[in-house]
């Protein structure tokens, strides 16, 4: 009955989204139990012993042939040892196993940056969020980019610090739902600065490995087009869709337009934390796209004109060339050449001028 409580959560946590979850709630509840137990003996009796004892009349004195209690002193040695000990142990191999991931584990690799989360799986398919199976177990093997960051999933009872030049590893095996995926936070836990409350993401789990395949297979449907696909889809984006649809609608319905899924991309690689896209919006850590395309942009070490080469070698290598004015922030980008064509046929639109073709 307990046990059914604590998984729906309560006051004090949020409910259990992972198998492990359920032994982090009980040490912290037989922790909180012990705590509030004593802390009522020892501050009941301190203030008992603070009235029954008052110096009632001016000639008492202190008194002085106080002595020890050997039975009082070892009673309170001896219970709070005897309480530590289970403390101990639970507390440690508790974290040993939240440490050691076992051998069948499904691994997905995570990138966190400045100020976004980036979830690498094993078809190198890339997403904001963390998709997981129920059941399975998952290990995160995570780098940074540039600062110390935390990964931190509360209903998971997981967090890792994600350090720059090393890996870190958490592991869970999420709990699911018959028939349906749910849904839990995923935080940074470390303050990594301007937009740190803004870095955060869903962990979506699908309710079996089934149904996690059928995902991640059909996630990028880019991926799925031949190149002469691909090619016939640059050259005329809405007509090569609309024949898809004839002998492939379930592609066809996930295909959008290169500068609609450079619009998305905009917002999945983190883009937005520091680039605005709007005329006259404030600015952020990193120079607007609005305008940019086709115009002289003011540089460091002198200009250059934003044209197709200047707007790839910026996303690739950002460091190559740092506009005026700000700081060199943005590390290496994991974008595809045809991610790296829809980014720029977005940044494309977003001029005064722009007339859709």
């Amino acid at each position: 009955m307990m046990s059914a409580l604590l998984a729906r959560g309560d006051f004090w946590m949020p409910m259990q989204g992972a198998e492990g979850a359920w032994v982090v709630d009980w040490l912290f509840y037989f922790i909180f139990w012990v705590s509030l137990v004593f802390f009522i003996i020892i501050a009941g009796g301190m203030f008992w012993f603070m009235w029954r004892y008052r110096r009632r009349h001016e000639e008492h004195g202190p008194e002085s042939n106080v002595s020890h209690n050997t039975a009082l002193e070892l009673t309170w040695t001896i219970i709070p040892t005897i309480l530590l000990i289970p403390m101990f142990w639970w507390g440690f191999t508790g974290f040993m196993d939240a440490r050691v991931a076992p051998n069948n584990a499904y691994d997905i690799n995570v990138i966190a940056q400045k100020w976004s989360w980036r979830f690498v799986y094993p078809n190198n398919y890339d997403d904001n969020n963390l998709h997981v199976p129920a059941g399975v177990p998952i290990r995160l093997v995570m780098r940074s980019e540039d600062v110390i960051h935390s990964c931190y999933i509360p209903d998971f009872r997981v967090k890792r610090d994600v350090v720059p030049g090393r890996y870190s590893t958490l592991w869970f095996t999420a709990k699911g739902a018959q028939g349906r995926t749910t849904e839990h936070h995923l935080f940074c836990a470390e303050y990594c600065g301007t937009s740190h409350s803004d870095m955060k993401a869903k962990v979506i789990v699908h309710p079996s490995r089934e149904d996690f395949d059928a995902w991640l297979a059909n996630a990028d449907p880019l991926k799925q087009l031949t190149p002469e696909q691909y090619e016939a889809y640059v050259k005329d984006p809405e007509g090569f869709i609309e024949e898809l649809r004839k002998t492939d609608p379930d592609l066809a319905a996930r295909l959008v337009t290169p500068v609609e899924h450079g619009r998305r991309l905009y917002e999945k690689k983190g883009c937005a934390q520091c680039h605005t896209i709007t005329k006259d919006a404030p600015s952020r850590n990193g120079p607007t796209w609005w305008n940019v395309y086709g115009h002289k942009v003011l540089l460091r070490d002198g200009s250059s004109i934003a044209d197709e080469n200047y707007l790839r070698e910026s996303i690739v290598n950002p460091g190559a060339k740092i506009v005026a004015g700000y700081d060199n922030i943005m590390g290496p980008q994991r974008v595809n050449d045809r991610e790296i064509d829809a980014l720029i046929a977005f940044i494309k639109t977003l001029r005064d001028d722009y007339q859709k073709p």
